[in-house]
């Protein structure tokens, strides 16, 4: 199966020798960030330093001025990186090792943007903003997502894109200092705390024959349990139908998934419009249960292979995992890409990437993603060298 590594740009830019390295494990292919959300990162082999700190989303390319004029939401460019386009460095000095380089283009997730526009961010049932999650129902974020897909994607130098949180995105975030788990929030919990009330989503709602107030009141009302402790909010989708009844989930999923499906047919078709040619790669980091938010963006497996070439799933967390998000796709035209983490330390489990790889693949996978080759430690990355050499045999 094709293998590819994530990167960001400083993982490779000032080290010479990380091109070499990453083409050692046995990957054909890499992702690399050329769009981003804040993060602090571990550099472990890097020559120069071992820290770096992204304090805040960002393009790792110089955005064109004419791009993005009349468009009131625009990029932010990275200062943390050396030189003025490190997508560009990091690109050709992974080609150059023979390695296929694809974007990897953070969407709905910016916390900058929360900061500076707080209008644009998603709106909880309590009037609580959520500044790291841009609300995709809003014409003017989903203008911005829609260009910075098309520009972020199609760099020079990259021959496919992975789109990541191409959706809605909502209450769960890796937030710098976290202190959101006192009360166990499940996947049913989840959902309602992430539903928005914008306002652009109360006129949806509204369009949809909700009350908005009322869907705000039921919300509530579901949720109280959960903050008592008493509440049961897991069981996926039949959680949500329990908690806030079946008609009233069905309407609002109904919405938000009409929303989502209008953001995703214009990003991939803009990055298309953008591409060098036809066989210009688009994916969509993505998860089948349509409910979801998040990097991993809910959808029907159906409909989103019908708009882009495949996904990348999240397979990390055992057998039940990996089937739970690759069997929707079974029989389907399109690319499976499995993702696994290999960073030990971040609940990856490299020692078991061969069995897990097979054990996808039994299942439909047809590409393998790592969850990420500049973070991952040493004897982490041997044993991704060992599980691919296995594999390739």
């Amino acid at each position: 199966m094709k293998t590819s590594a994530f990167l960001y740009p400083w993982d490779v830019v000032g080290d010479p020798d990380a091109p070499a390295r990453i083409a050692a494990l046995g990957v054909r292919q890499v992702t690399l960030a050329s769009a981003y959300h804040s993060t602090r990162a571990l550099t472990p082999r890097h020559p120069a330093t071992r820290i770096v700190t992204a304090p805040h989303a960002a393009v790792y390319y110089p955005p064109d001025e004419k791009h993005w004029a009349g468009l009131g939401l625009t990029p932010h460019r990275q200062t943390w990186t050396a030189g003025d386009d490190p997508f560009a460095v990091a690109a050709e000095a992974l080609t150059d090792a023979g390695l296929e380089v694809h974007s990897w283009v953070v969407l709905a997730h910016n916390s900058r943007m929360g900061q500076e526009h707080p209008e644009a961010s998603v709106v909880n049932a309590y009037g609580d903003r959520y500044g790291w999650a841009p609300c995709i129902a809003q014409p003017a974020v989903r203008d911005h997502l829609v260009a910075l897909a098309a520009e972020a994607a199609a760099r020079p130098g990259a021959r496919g894109t992975e789109l990541e949180s191409c959706g809605w995105y909502g209450f769960a975030h890796l937030h710098a200092h976290d202190k959101v788990s006192g009360v166990a929030l499940g996947d049913a919990a989840q959902y309602l705390m992430s539903l928005c009330f914008c306002p652009s989503c109360t006129d949806g709602y509204g369009s949809a024959g909700l009350d908005p107030e009322e869907l705000r009141d039921a919300v509530r009302r579901a949720l109280e349990p959960v903050w008592a402790g008493a509440g049961d909010t897991g069981g996926g989708w039949s959680g949500v139908e329990r908690l806030l009844g079946a008609e009233l989930a069905a309407t609002t999923l109904r919405y938000r998934t009409g929303v989502a499906r209008a953001l995703q047919e214009a990003a991939v078709g803009a990055v298309r419009a953008a591409a060098p040619d036809d066989r210009f790669q688009v994916l969509l980091h993505a998860d089948p249960a349509p409910h979801r938010t998040g990097a991993n963006v809910g959808v029907d497996a159906a409909h989103i292979l019908s708009v882009a070439d495949g996904v990348v799933l999240p397979c990390t967390g055992g057998d039940a995992a990996r089937e739970a998000v690759l069997t929707p796709f079974a029989g389907l035209a399109g690319v499976r890409a499995a993702n696994f983490g290999v960073v030990t330390g971040m609940g990856g489990s490299p020692g078991t990437l061969e069995s897990d790889a097979r054990h996808a693949a039994s299942l439909g996978a047809d590409q393998l993603r790592l969850y990420h080759a500049g973070l991952a430690s040493g004897p982490d990355l041997e044993a991704v060298a060992r599980a691919l050499s296995r594999l390739a045999r």
